[in-house]
């Protein structure tokens, strides 16, 4: 598959008139729905909640039966595996993949993401519906902001304190730095009940700490403290880095928008993403997320079509003349890397010049 060459990140970025490309997406869709693929899939679903909850409660059991032994780490490991799995269904229901009705979706998006790993669902849902609607926007899309890295050479160049420093090294950083993020995601949960944007914050906050207090009263009544540190520290680092590598290939080294820079819906979305390429094990371990495009083209459509949407908006893109890139898993990372080693250079030339 090609690389996007219709917009880079240092080239002016070409517009398409509105009404045409509009219809672009308006055809897309309809062949999308012609073949069906934005039917549900309860039965997948139903199979996939299943065995997902029922890994949740044998890693638990495990730790329970393991109890005082150095090999509950291989639980811990076990278990950040499947609070990233969780994770990803708790995704899929906020896209109403599961449900059509706003109730149960944000009744079962509350019991699986807060009361069951501590992620904030309320909090999650804001920041990735801004995501969607903006993917790689430096202004617009809450995931290109620049916190601890920088994701261009603009932020680079403005940024002061931490990302100012880690900047200079932040692709030899990156995964590093991501087995702090599982713990990122509980605390910005928490820090979210402040804000108004969440709804229901009494009831998202009752169901996380809900969730702290026993995940933390568990580890420190069945383990001594050693045993239980080491437990949060190995689980809570794992799942934080398999979050991470299940996200970074999305967008991370794609085209990013700045200001009214902003294409029409199909090539913003088409543009700002990646695929990774690969099979059955690749769709089960990123959970879908390897189809990338379709999943931002069609939000709503149930993991199991993506594959097979695939097909079509590859070649739909390939038509109307959108470059649409899909690479290997290795590759995709080795792209995102490069990018933060590239956006870093500012930071890297101005230490060399003061020095």
């Amino acid at each position: 598959m090609t690389t996007p060459t219709l917009v880079s990140k240092s080239s002016p970025r070409p517009r398409s008139r509105r009404s045409g490309a509009d219809g672009d997406y308006a055809r897309l869709l309809r062949r999308i729905s012609d073949a069906g693929l934005m039917d549900r899939r309860p039965g997948y679903y139903a199979i996939r909640l299943s065995l997902v909850g029922i890994a949740f409660v044998v890693g638990w059991v495990a730790f329970v039966l393991v109890g005082d032994s150095w090999w509950t780490l291989t639980v811990a490991a076990f278990m950040a595996v499947v609070f990233a799995q969780v994770a990803l269904v708790m995704h899929d229901v906020a896209h109403r993949q599961v449900f059509r009705l706003r109730r149960p979706t944000e009744i079962m998006g509350r019991i699986v993401g807060n009361a069951g790993i501590g992620l904030g669902y309320g909090w999650w849902q804001d920041k990735h519906t801004r995501h969607h609607a903006n993917p790689n926007h430096e202004e617009l899309d809450p995931d290109v902001v620049p916190d601890i890295l920088v994701w261009s050479q603009r932020q680079a160049r403005a940024s002061r304190g931490l990302p100012r420093l880690i900047g200079r090294a932040q692709a030899f950083l990156f995964f590093p730095l991501l087995m702090l993020e599982g713990l990122n995601l509980h605390v910005a949960g928490v820090r979210a009940l402040r804000s108004r944007a969440v709804k229901h914050r009494v009831v998202e906050g009752a169901l996380l700490f809900g969730h702290f207090a026993v995940y933390l009263g568990m580890l420190f009544a069945i383990l001594p403290a050693d045993k239980a540190f080491a437990f949060f520290v190995v689980h809570q680092a794992l799942f934080g880095l398999y979050m991470g590598c299940i996200f970074a290939p999305n967008h991370k080294g794609m085209p990013t928008f700045t200001g009214d820079d902003r294409p029409d819906y199909l090539r913003r979305q088409v543009l700002t993403s990646r695929n990774v390429r690969g099979g059955a094990l690749t769709d089960i371990a990123l959970g879908g997320l390897n189809y990338q495009i379709e999943h931002h083209l069609f939000p709503s459509m149930p993991t199991p079509n993506l594959r097979h949407a695939q097909v079509i908006v590859r070649d739909y893109c390939a038509e109307i003349g959108v470059p649409y890139h899909e690479t290997g898993l290795v590759s995709s990372y080795r792209e995102a890397l490069r990018h933060l080693h590239d956006v870093g250079v500012p930071l890297r030339a101005g230490g060399r010049q003061a020095g």
